[in-house]
């Protein structure tokens, strides 16, 4: 079947990190990149608009954008504040910023509030959309944080992992769980009530390198897990992905929530479905929020993929390869509002909204 082109608009000279669809606006997206692929130089934080263009073709148009001093590499917007928005730095910084409210100059506009807690650079941001006033960041200092907009400093800091931490995720069903991926090959669920260390191991200080106890430890991957995700009907069951081309989908069902969680750390995870084509590593999976099955992908092969969990007898896992890009595909996001729509931003400086 014929598929209208994508809608496409370009950044030259900033290529992306990720893109966020607005939970207030059906039509209004962010998108943060970075000069010179993010080792260098300044990022720019992108509001962006899909209307009617040519011929009542849809179309994306600049609404505005934020320089900032240094690179961005995520984006999320709040859950509580229509205008508001928060972007995640390569220098250890987050910024809140508000589309309305006129800080700086025009051609410095400043963000609202900016918190600088992390030692190295921060690589991901996520609004609970349940605790509404609260998000998370995740760092390559090993750490995950929890913030509130109207707090000067963080509320609690999680030593997630011994090193880099790509990405850390609100559960969508239970407000105080999150899911964090990282270099070391795991995925670990960790319940935000039970903020107790794990014992050190012989020959470790814990004192010097304090390590928080995860409530489960899923041994995903040989190498490095660069994204996870949840899924949105299925509660504790997860997506994740990374350098060896895979997607898995877990089932965590067997994880003990509660304040004592940290107290017995299980390691676990149940491998339900392992969806196979990416030629590259991947570097985002998200669930559709429509429905349970289905999820996205974007990659280093420079496609953005989408995929069932339950196809037909004798169908297959994949559905759908939009393959425009030049560059790698770095991120994907799912319409909140109209199902099967998703956009996906590219190193190729191009943000392509598509539908399915």
């Amino acid at each position: 079947m014929n598929r209208p082109p994508p809608a496409v608009f370009e950044t030259p000279g900033f290529p992306h990190y990720g893109v966020a669809w607005s939970p207030f606006h059906s039509n209004r997206i962010a998108l943060a990149s970075s000069a010179n692929y993010g080792l260098v130089g300044n990022g720019r934080l992108h509001l962006v608009s899909l209307g009617p263009g040519p011929g009542g073709v849809p179309a994306l148009s600049l609404d505005k954008f934020y320089e900032t001093q240094d690179g961005l590499y995520d984006v999320a917007w709040s859950e509580i504040h229509e205008n508001q928005l928060v972007s995640a730095s390569g220098d250890g910084s987050l910024k809140l910023w508000d589309i309305m409210i006129k800080v700086g100059t025009r051609r410095s506009e400043l963000p609202i509030r900016a918190w600088h807690e992390h030692t190295r650079e921060v690589f991901s941001v996520d609004w609970s959309n349940i605790n509404k006033d609260q998000f998370i960041s995740s760092s390559w200092d090993g750490t995950v944080k929890l913030w509130t907009p109207d707090q000067p400093r963080s509320i609690t800091t999680i030593h997630a992992h011994p090193s880099c931490v790509y990405q850390a995720m609100f559960s969508p069903h239970q407000p105080d769980v999150i899911a964090t991926c990282s270099t070391d090959g795991t995925v670990k669920i960790f319940d935000l009530r039970a903020p107790a260390y794990t014992p050190a191991a012989p020959g470790v200080n814990n004192f010097t390198a304090p390590l928080t106890a995860a409530a489960l430890t899923v041994p995903a991957a040989g190498t490095e897990v660069l994204t996870v995700d949840w899924n949105k009907y299925r509660p504790f069951v997860l997506a994740s992905a990374g350098v060896d081309k895979a997607i898995k989908v877990w089932d965590c069902r067997m994880v003990k929530l509660g304040p004592d969680a940290a107290q017995n750390p299980a390691v676990g995870g149940a491998c339900e479905a392992q969806l196979m084509g990416h030629e590259l590593a991947v570097r985002k999976v998200q669930w559709s929020p429509h429905r349970a099955d289905m999820l996205a992908s974007a990659g280093y092969d420079m496609t953005c993929r989408v995929w069932t969990t339950t196809p037909p007898l004798g169908g297959k896992h994949l559905l759908y390869i939009h393959d425009p890009h030049t560059e790698f595909v770095v991120g994907c996001d799912w319409s909140l509002y109209e199902e099967g729509v998703l956009a996906s931003c590219s190193w190729d400086c191009r943000l392509n909204v598509f539908r399915v």
